[in-house]
């Protein structure tokens, strides 16, 4: 599969799936990514070994998708993840 993205979204993508709290809602939202593709992308993004990390986290966090998650999590990123640059 080939992939259209310049090198900024694929790392924002990237940044996206690793963190806890990004859905896999979020990322189709912003990107038109489904889960299957988002993958496919990871996998050939990242080492072999990182991307076997990223799988693991993945299937353990109950917030991957929106629809899973405890009814206090509205938020798809911590309050302190978005931090000013000098």
């Amino acid at each position: 599969m080939k992939f259209d993205f310049d090198r900024a979204d694929i790392d924002r993508i990237i940044e996206m799936a690793w963190e806890d709290r990004t859905s896999l809602d979020a990322i189709y939202r912003q990107f038109n990514l489904k889960e299957d593709s988002l993958k496919l992308l990871m996998s050939k993004e990242l080492k072999a070994s990182s991307y076997r990390l990223w799988r693991k986290r993945m299937k353990k966090s109950n917030l991957r998708h929106e629809a899973l998650r405890p009814k206090g999590i509205t938020r798809a990123y911590a309050s302190n993840q978005y931090k000013q640059k000098n």
